[in-house]
């Protein structure tokens, strides 16, 4: 398991189990057999691939991109929308998201009961 507390910059594909309680500067994509952990900050998009697994205790300043087959949990802060494609999302009731929840067709998406997070 790796752990990052420093600031980086650039894109970045996680690959492994990985806790962030720094920040990203850039896009990051997750993708199969891999589950991220954002504790810290992201400041671009979040894509999580078929397979993926993330959980958002910290902020994404972008949008969070979820394909057929990944997952996501919600507990932090998103500042534009989240997109579900067809994957797994549960919301919590701390998250907050700026722009809105979009749920396609195959989508799976909950919310924890007092949520004010808007989905369409």
């Amino acid at each position: 398991m790796r752990e990052e507390r420093g600031n980086l910059a650039g894109d970045f594909t996680i690959n492994e189990t990985f806790t962030l309680w720094g920040s990203i500067a850039g896009k990051v994509t997750v993708v199969e057999g891999s589950k991220f952990y954002v504790r810290g900050a992201i400041y671009g998009n979040l894509s999580v691939e078929e397979g993926g697994r993330v959980h958002v205790l910290g902020n994404v300043s972008g949008n969070i991109y979820i394909k057929p087959g990944a997952k996501v949990v919600m507990g932090g802060n998103v500042g534009g929308d989240v997109i579900n494609s067809g994957g797994r999302l549960f919301i919590e009731a701390t998250a907050s998201v700026l722009g809105r929840v979009k749920s396609y067709e195959g989508a799976d998406t909950k919310a924890e009961p007092g949520c004010k997070v808007p989905l369409t």
